[in-house]
């Protein structure tokens, strides 16, 4: 993950950035001050720096307080809102549905797993399609034959991943038989 994450401890307390990690001021003024280069930046300068993979923070030039996760919440709305969307209308209200349920820390857990197998997907992907970018090799008919050849292979990943998010289902119904209150889970009430 790009952005440096303090575990539990969002409570917003002030503290140095560890070593490495750009840090970034909110002012009051809505701005963002970039501290390792003394300038102003934009949210397309933070987004830039998600998809560099550099580590950062954003803390409030006041307080101190670790303003990270509404930062990038706010880069993944103007993405939502302009241009194709990546979370249908009945995704998103999936997810509302699991905040203050009991599952909320485990459903986040399962999100996360699953977006990393899926971007460990990707590279083995990209990796595998390393040559086809180069110049004269990529032709129509290269990847023509190269997707031919790659459908098995993709198969296969997209099987693995599939494989990865079901047992990381289950393994959550496994944990959650330890709570037989919980509505939906084997011993539970029905919702």
């Amino acid at each position: 993950m790009p952005a440096h994450r303090r575990g539990a401890d969002d409570s917003g307390a002030a503290a140095a950035a560890p070593s490495g990690s750009r840090v970034l001021k909110k002012y009051p003024n809505r701005r963002l001050y970039d501290t390792r280069t003394s300038s102003y930046i934009t949210l397309a300068d933070v987004k830039r720096m998600v998809l560099d993979g550099e580590t950062f923070e954003v803390r409030d030039a006041k307080t101190g307080d670790d303003l990270t996760r509404s930062i990038l919440l706010q880069i993944i709305l103007e993405e939502e809102t302009g241009g194709v969307p990546m979370f249908s209308t009945q995704m998103l209200a999936q997810i509302i549905r699991f905040y203050g349920h009991a599952m909320q820390g485990l459903m986040g857990t399962m999100l996360e797993k699953n977006l990393q197998s899926f971007v460990d997907m990707q590279g083995r992907f990209a990796e595998q399609t390393k040559g086809l970018y180069e110049g004269k090799n990529f032709t129509p008919e290269a990847w023509a034959q190269f997707i031919t050849g790659q459908a098995p292979m993709m198969q296969g990943l997209m099987g693995n991943y599939l494989e990865q998010s079901k047992s990381l289902f289950e393994q959550m119904q496994e944990q959650m038989k330890a709570f037989p209150g919980l509505p939906g889970f084997p011993g539970g009430p029905k919702r």
